[in-house]
């Protein structure tokens, strides 16, 4: 026996009608909702409560109503939100749906990684370019997607980096800033960079940073203020 549900009615308008009126932090955490509402789509379930979606998705029921407020009013109440209108709603705004291209510049252990990381097309994310300024790895063939691709010298960052929407700086930290102008320079106004360091781009340049390092010390802080609870 199938089971059908009324469409909603459209998303009401609220005062915030561009997507860079949306708080980071809300955008932050727009994936973690679609994360959590596809894992319910492969399921099978049609609906769910904002309680059983907040705890999906780690945040508290109170802050996904009220990240979800800022893209509209998707909820129902007594019923809950239908998980795939919700789904595909979030999909357009964090562009789930459609394909952005990716150069990756660094190829060592962490640029090979993310390079072979199959999330990345499954999630809208193509690389279309290795850059490396080590001889002994350009020339060599990475294992990406369904393929592979050969890492290519640093001079010919600018040329693809024309090609592609994001660049990921996986290189130490010392040439991350150069790599980071270079990059800009070429137009790319979306990095996403593993290199410790803060790195200075121009107004219209979006940078986020991944320090691995800074992740595990707030990790040991929070082991060790465990520890001295349970003493």
């Amino acid at each position: 026996m199938s089971v059908s549900f009324p469409r909603p009615p459209a998303a009401r308008s609220t005062r915030l009608r561009r997507a860079s009126d949306v708080p980071a932090a809300t955008v932050g955490r727009l994936p973690l909702y679609h994360r959590a509402l596809e894992s319910l789509l492969d399921q099978g379930i049609h609906t769910v409560s904002s309680q059983r979606l907040a705890e999906l998705s780690g945040v508290t029921s109170a802050q996904l109503r009220k990240d979800l407020s800022f893209l509209g009013s998707f909820g129902t109440r007594g019923v809950g939100y239908q998980v795939a209108y919700l789904h595909s709603r979030i999909a357009e705004w964090i562009g789930a749906g459609s394909d952005l291209d990716v150069v990756i510049v660094g190829i060592g252990n962490l640029g090979h990684a993310l390079a072979s990381y199959r999330g990345l097309a499954e999630r809208g994310f193509r690389v279309i370019a290795l850059i490396d300024i080590d001889p002994s790895r350009v020339g060599l063939s990475v294992g990406v997607g369904e393929g592979t691709l050969r890492i290519r010298p640093l001079a010919d960052l600018p040329e693809v980096a024309r090609l592609a929407q994001i660049g990921v700086i996986a290189t130490p930290d010392a040439a991350a800033q150069s790599v980071c102008d270079r990059l800009v320079e070429a137009g790319i106004r979306n990095i996403l960079t593993f290199a410790p360091g803060v790195l200075t781009v121009p107004g219209g340049v979006e940078v986020r940073r991944v320090d691995v390092g800074l992740e595990l010390q707030i990790l040991a802080f929070r082991e060790r203020q465990q520890r001295a609870v349970s003493a």
